[in-house]
């Protein structure tokens, strides 16, 4: 064998010595159980601590939305009542004239009409008008009366009063008479 081998050189010496140096390293400093409770106690304070903030966000933001819907219900008409107030002026300015022309206070009246039907449609209200000889839908028609008909049996035969609908849902349905079965 060579004197290197045999030898052990100062940098093997190191090496040597340093799996002695990492087990000490690697075995951590025995605690005491005072040490130990007072770091167990310093964590429960803060998860304690964090649970109450969460706790808090949760009820903010279960407050939040309870106030949003509160809001969202008190002003969901605005803005359709927005659409209806030059209706309203309309109707108003037609009252306040000495209108001697009945054609042109029915002229006035149509106006005001169209504003009122383009108000609906901004509001996403629609009409329900049937026609003569339509099939009754029990969804959007209210029969009054079944009147003995020329027509196939449960067709409207006259309408009496257009109902409406809010974005598809039947605010009030058309009241119609039908045709009775022959």
């Amino acid at each position: 064998m060579t004197q290197e081998n045999q030898n052990p050189s100062p940098e093997q010496e190191n090496l040597a010595a340093d799996p002695a140096s990492e087990a000490a390293a690697e075995t951590p400093a025995v605690k005491t159980p005072e040490q130990e409770i007072a770091e167990l106690n310093q964590k429960i304070g803060e998860l304690q601590d964090n649970f109450l903030r969460a706790k808090a966000e949760g009820e903010n933001i279960r407050r939040r939305a309870v106030e949003d819907i509160a809001k969202a219900h008190k002003f969901a008409i605005e803005s359709f009542a927005e659409h209806l107030v030059p209706v309203t002026d309309s109707l108003y300015a037609a009252l306040s004239t000495d209108a001697v022309d009945a054609k042109a206070f029915k002229e006035g009246l149509e106006i005001t009409l169209k504003q009122l039907l383009s108000a609906f449609e901004k509001g996403r209200m629609t009409e329900i008008n049937p026609a003569v000889g339509d099939k009754f839908d029990p969804h959007h028609h209210q029969a009054i009366a079944s009147v003995p008909s020329e027509q196939e049996p449960n067709t409207v035969v006259s309408v009496l009063q257009r109902g409406y609908t809010v974005a598809d849902r039947v605010l009030r349905p058309a009241l119609v008479t039908v045709s009775a079965p022959k």
